[in-house]
């Protein structure tokens, strides 16, 4: 049974203001309020918006301890040091890898990479790691996507002859690493105008650093944004400011002219024909590319990702669609096994929080089933496994909960732990786990209120069927790229019947296929299709009423696109 969910409509735009917009611009009134929503309140701003431009990137220079780092990556191209790539095992770290590796190869035949393992060294910069890089003579390490907190591991380098560049978009700690550049638009000191980039994005800063000090093309730099709109999607940094430049040009590339790698994806990923977008890196291509470190090794995403032959890059990308066909089929019988284990818990209706442990789970999709978890119940979740002799796992929050407060509580219990407000990791003894469980579910209750246990929907506006203009949907489109901050606009329609063609689709029949009209435009329908809704059918295809919060998207089916609702939820009307 689904969660009922409450539906909270936005402030709307200063009516005055909308209509200027709305004149201005040439635009529908329901646009124009979306701009000002938006924070979009005239003509120029819109403009910038719907026609993002390279040009206006930020000057790599402002940001701290970039000349540094320039100088110190030049001295190494210079005397052909031998140079260590380190990167973290998700898509921001292996793609952030595969950009300043494509880059430097070109000038540095002893550059190397390295993805430290997801289940031997963990998140990270590990002392394994250095110990590799000290043992096969690298000079310099670039770590990217992490690094900001290894004070003690960067020392430790140091000790031994190896420097360090760190690019980094983490919170750092007071005390920062003693690196010769730490590369982090959020240190305290660095007043970088744009704070929110991926670690990829600040790689790919570094480049761009690089290239204008050394009279490089813009255009070779350009290139590699295809890896950059990859990280921003999958990272869910906003979708603002610069992130929406490079996103906007990043998937333009992705589209025309890919990598090898990433072609290998789009080909396997189903994509081939279409126009790639923020969604399509996040569902399909995001997740095979993560697959690698989740089920065997980071480095072979990066490998996939550096590829320069075509044959190389199928034979790589075959690999990892079955590993991320793997993947699906253990989070979904994982997943199966841990609602049943919820379930089956005395008084669990009455928790608040959920924690479930089986030692036999896969430690790479714990991470992956806490958050279907969350979708299920709606309650901050913790789902561990066992690995190397202790407890460890994975933990997700719901909206407005602080995750990482409430487990910071807990840490008497706990060997380790990391993360943020909605999203963490943990580690404790197998003898702690009771009492660990008993404490989280003491503190979550104490902390969360039944406003936050009821999730909700944030609608821009109210829509009429008859308002979905083909002109209306052209515009609407150029508010892409979205994403965190330009969130894809979600509408309510009042009053939507299905015609008589809906049907159940899906492998159990969870979702709903629909043809919906409004009730006074009865010979127009529009398509839609309603994920994890089945329950409504029955009243549906009774010929009943129901008012529809979605967002419009494009459907592709054999190469035509078309205009599709995407139903977010469904209030049945009260019949009288």
């Amino acid at each position: 049974m689904a969660i009922e969910k409450k539906w909270i409509i936005r402030e709307q735009g200063n009516p005055a203001l909308v209509r200027k917009l709305s004149a201005d611009l040439g635009i529908d009134q329901i646009l124009a309020n979306l701009l000002v929503q938006r924070n979009i309140t005239t003509a120029e701003q819109a403009r910038d918006f719907f026609r993002p431009d390279l040009s206006k990137l930020h000057d790599p220079f402002l940001m701290k301890d970039m000349d540094k780092a320039v100088e110190r990556l030049d001295r190494a191209i210079a005397d052909k040091e031998k140079v260590l790539i380190y990167g973290d095992y998700d898509v921001d770290g292996t793609t952030a890898v595969a950009l300043l590796y494509m880059f430097m190869r070109n000038f540095n035949p002893n550059v190397e990479y390295y993805i430290p393992d997801r289940y031997d060294e963990g998140y990270g910069i590990s002392y394994k790691g250095v110990d590799w890089g000290v043992d096969n003579g690298y000079t310099l390490i670039v770590a990217l996507d992490c690094g900001i907190k290894a004070i003690e591991k960067v020392e430790y380098a140091k000790e031994r002859g190896v420097d360090f560049i760190i690019c980094d978009h983490h919170l750092p700690d007071e005390t920062l690493p003693p690196a010769c550049a730490v590369l982090d638009p959020k240190r305290a000191d660095c007043n970088y105008p744009f704070d929110d980039l991926s670690g990829c994005g600040v790689g790919f800063k570094l480049v761009q650093a690089y290239a204008m000090k050394k009279n490089l093309p813009a255009a070779w730099v350009e290139s590699f944004l295809d890896l950059v709109v990859v990280s921003i999607s999958a990272d869910l940094v906003s979708m603002t400011g610069e992130n929406r430049i490079l996103a906007y040009y990043g998937l333009e590339r992705l589209n025309t002219s890919p990598s090898k790698g990433l072609q290998s994806i789009i080909k396997l990923s189903g994509l081939e024909n279409h126009k790639i977008t923020i969604d399509d890196i996040v569902f399909k291509i995001g997740p095979r590319i993560n697959a690698a470190g989740r089920m065997e090794s980071g480095r072979t995403a990066v490998h996939l990702l550096v590829s320069r032959s075509d044959d190389e890059a199928a034979s790589i990308g075959k690999a990892i669609n079955t590993h991320n066909n793997e993947r699906k089929s253990i989070d979904k019988e994982i997943t199966k096994e841990a609602i049943a284990t919820v379930k089956s818990e005395k008084g669990f209706p009455d928790r608040k929080s959920t924690v479930v442990f089986n030692p036999q789970w896969h430690k790479g999709v714990v991470g992956i089933v806490a958050s279907r978890l969350v979708e299920a119940f709606y309650k901050p979740t913790i789902v561990l496994t066992e690995s190397n002799g202790f407890v460890t796992g994975s933990a997700r929050s719901i909206a407005g909960f602080d995750l990482y407060e409430a487990i910071e509580r807990c840490s008497g219990y706990l060997e380790n732990f990391g993360g943020h407000m909605y999203a963490a990791g943990l580690t404790l003894k197998k003898e702690n786990l009771e009492a660990f469980s008993r404490k989280f579910e003491e503190v979550v209750s104490k902390m969360i209120t039944d406003d936050i246990l009821t999730p909700l929907i944030h609608i821009d506006t109210y829509l009429d069927f008859k308002q979905i203009t083909p002109k209306f949907f052209r515009i609407l489109k150029q508010f892409q790229p979205f994403g965190p901050g330009n969130l894809s606009p979600v509408f309510i329609t009042e009053n939507v019947y299905d015609n008589g063609n809906g049907r159940l689709v899906g492998s159990d029949n969870g979702h709903m296929k629909l043809e919906l009209i409004q009730e006074d435009e009865p010979y127009r329908y529009i398509s839609a299709i309603a994920f994890n809704r089945s329950e409504h059918f029955e009243h549906l295809h009774a010929g009943n009423p129901v008012d529809i919060c979605y967002s419009i998207a494009e459907n592709y089916y054999r190469g035509i696109a078309n205009i599709q609702l995407r139903v977010k939820d469904i209030h049945k009307k009260e019949l009288f």
